[in-house]
């Protein structure tokens, strides 16, 4: 597949800078929550949570998509798996830093965490299988169908 040379466009092709650019916006919005609970406003207490889940799930999602881009795929899985798991605990600490609510005492974050792992790893296997079906059909002559005979009984 041919890429850009833009260069967010390459920064962003390396999963350790995309949970990088993610931990930067839950640090973001997780001060906006409290400087919007300090203005007074009712936000509920496990927002943080909910800001964690969301651009882990963004994640997951920017991922998989620049695995298309990918030029060796075995160590893009290797940077992305620990880019998940590094963004996955640093959100939840910065949730329970900004809540005051363990994953245990927050609900169902728990649950909510395997659903989105299992939705990356998911997003990433469908991806590369596509990937692979692509990069096979391009190397493929398509000039004409083999023809197969058949067995007669």
């Amino acid at each position: 597949m041919s890429t850009t040379s833009h260069p967010i466009f390459a920064k962003l092709q390396n999963p350790i800078y995309q949970a990088i650019m993610l931990l930067a916006a839950v640090l973001v919005f997780n001060l906006g929550f409290l400087a919007f609970r300090a203005g007074g406003m009712e936000i509920e207490q496990r927002f943080p949570w909910t800001i964690a889940a969301s651009f882990l799930l963004f994640f997951a999602a920017l991922n998989a998509i620049m695995s298309l881009f990918a030029k060796n795929m075995d160590s893009y899985w290797t940077r992305s798996m620990l880019s998940f798991v590094g963004l996955a605990a640093v959100s939840a600490l910065l949730a329970q830093l900004f809540s005051q609510l363990s994953m245990n005492d927050a609900g169902s974050y728990k649950w909510v965490y395997i659903v989105l792992t299992i939705t990356y790893l998911v997003f990433l296997l469908m991806l590369t299988a596509m990937r692979k079906i692509v990069d096979f059909a391009q190397r493929e002559e398509w000039n004409q169908p083999r023809l197969r005979q058949r067995r007669r009984r």
